[in-house]
């Protein structure tokens, strides 16, 4: 039987401004030290290579510092993106990240392991 897909959200604070974490999650430099192996970004489309694996996915929304959201090119659903979102806390000026996935629903734990990981790996590169 096919697996329901379900949305999860999490927050993670940061040190660093949006601004700063914007540019880690647009450009390739930046992506390349917490989240990808490789990437190319030609237009609108991201090229993330994962152990020789690519997946593509299209920034389809882009406020900058703000907000970004891509569409995998593969997924299962034309309702599913992944997006990220930054504003500062006005009670202790970090920042808050908001990210949503997609994932099937026997799966959140393990997505948001990985994102955990991938979270942490980015609060190393940005200072905390």
């Amino acid at each position: 039987t096919k697996m329901k897909r379900v949305s999860f959200k999490m927050e993670f604070l940061f040190r660093a401004s949006p601004s700063i974490l914007y540019q880690f999650f647009t450009t390739p430099n930046c992506l390349i030290r917490w989240f990808c192996d490789e990437i190319d970004i030609t237009g609108e489309v991201y090229t993330f290579t994962w152990e020789g694996a690519d997946e593509i996915a299209e920034l389809v929304e882009d406020k900058e510092n703000e907000r970004i959201r891509f569409k995998w090119e593969d997924a299962d659903s034309d309702d599913e993106y992944l997006e990220f979102k930054f504003e500062k806390s006005p009670v202790t000026n970090e920042t808050i990240l908001t990210l949503i996935d997609f994932c099937d629903d026997d799966e959140i734990d393990d997505q948001k392991q990985l994102w955990e990981s991938q979270m942490k790996q980015l609060k190393q590169e940005t200072g905390g």
